[in-house]
């Protein structure tokens, strides 16, 4: 999940990377911690759908930042 300020929509918007053939920004809220608990919410609907229709659910990656 990352997490960003975006000026445009003053608001935090929440991706999903994992998921590229979903809609992104995913989800938002007003404070970073809003932003969190949808990001969340909406990760764990995403997965019981995939599930649901027998898709496979993508592994994470994992960020290096150097």
């Amino acid at each position: 999940m990352v997490i960003q300020w975006s000026d445009e929509d003053n608001c935090f918007v929440v991706f999903l990377p994992d998921f590229k053939y979903e809609m992104q920004p995913i989800t938002h809220g007003e404070t970073y911690e809003e932003a969190l608990k949808n990001g969340q919410e909406v990760l764990q609907l995403i997965i019981e759908e995939y599930q649901e229709d027998g898709k496979i659910v993508p592994q994470p990656k994992t960020f290096v930042f150097a």
